[in-house]
């Protein structure tokens, strides 16, 4: 019994902290430091405590123990409403939105990393009670730290997604005015006539071409979320010369229909050129926006003359 405590004591520890090494707090800003995090912490602390007692109440054969188990982890899908809802309130108060598709993706992670916390407890309190029945307590503890970090880099390795510099190339986009028709290269962005404007984005914009690289990277770029995704990421790196009346300044990611390109344009605070590609290339590809028309076998990809 005593030995039941401890292990139940180390692997809430254990799975605590691998909760704590699966919390990001970068540029995508969520969560907010500190409140956002330590939510998120007691929500890890807590699937760690679930996860810990499922071995030992399985050798004591409490199964009523077990039950109560998948019962309480069955909870956890509402922290992907509480985060949809709460992100969604914030969206207002965003000068570039991060979209629904986008909302519902953080959303989602958040729910999943609570059930890989509670599996990361259960095999790591599995694997510490074999190893303690073998050679005792304090090897128990060294093997079933060693076992968590495993499958923590294992969880964070895999769990992480692809980037947009994984299915597309990012390169330098010419920013021009044709009359009143704004240009990045020969993709059309929209019309502009208040000359004032015109002149602070043909000193300041900065343009970019997103080209995909295999057919599959086509609907992804094509995706509406996907392209608010990107233009929110871009404005949180770069900052925006944008005040909430000044929509000429908005950031716009427009398609080239026949090449399935993508023209990306900013007017950022600060930065250059290399500072919006490696934004771009470090964007998330959103899990909503993800197809595979190559699995049809019938889908070309369009090189320039849409056919």
């Amino acid at each position: 019994m005593e030995n039941h405590i401890q292990i139940i004591a180390f692997t809430v520890v254990v799975g605590t902290l691998a909760r704590f090494m699966m919390l990001k707090l970068d540029y995508r800003q969520y969560p907010t430091y500190p409140h956002g995090a330590l939510a998120h912490l007691s929500l890890g602390f807590i699937a760690a405590g679930l996860g810990s007692v499922a071995i030992p109440a399985l050798i004591e054969k409490d199964f009523a123990a077990v039950t109560f188990l998948a019962l309480a982890a069955q909870q956890f899908r509402d922290i992907r409403n509480i985060e949809r809802e709460t992100l969604s309130k914030l969206e207002n108060a965003e000068l570039v939105p991060r979209g629904p598709d986008f909302i519902e993706g953080v959303a989602r992670a958040f729910e999943a990393r609570n059930y890989l916390v509670i599996l990361v407890t259960i095999f790591t309190s599995a694997v510490t009670w074999l190893i303690n029945e073998r050679f005792g307590i304090w090897w128990a503890y060294l093997g079933g730290l060693a076992f968590a970090i495993i499958l923590v880099f294992l969880a964070i390795r895999y769990m992480e997604g692809k980037r947009i510099i994984d299915i597309a190339d990012v390169d330098e986009g010419r920013v021009h005015f044709d009359k009143a028709n704004l240009f990045v290269d020969d993709i059309h962005i929209m019309n502009l006539g208040i000359i004032e404007s015109k002149e602070i984005i043909e000193k300041r914009a900065l343009g970019v071409i997103i080209r995909p690289k295999d057919k599959d990277a086509v609907p992804i770029l094509a995706n509406v979320g996907q392209r608010q995704a990107l233009v929110h990421i871009a404005s949180k790196l770069m900052g925006i010369h944008k005040e909430v009346d000044s929509a000429e300044f908005t950031p716009m990611a427009r398609r080239d229909l026949d090449k399935g390109t993508i023209a990306l344009i900013i007017v950022p605070t600060h930065g250059d050129i290399e500072d919006l590609i490696d934004a771009v290339e470090r964007t998330p590809v959103l899990e909503s926006a993800i197809s595979k028309p190559s699995a049809a076998g019938i889908v070309r990809l369009n090189e320039g003359k849409g056919e």
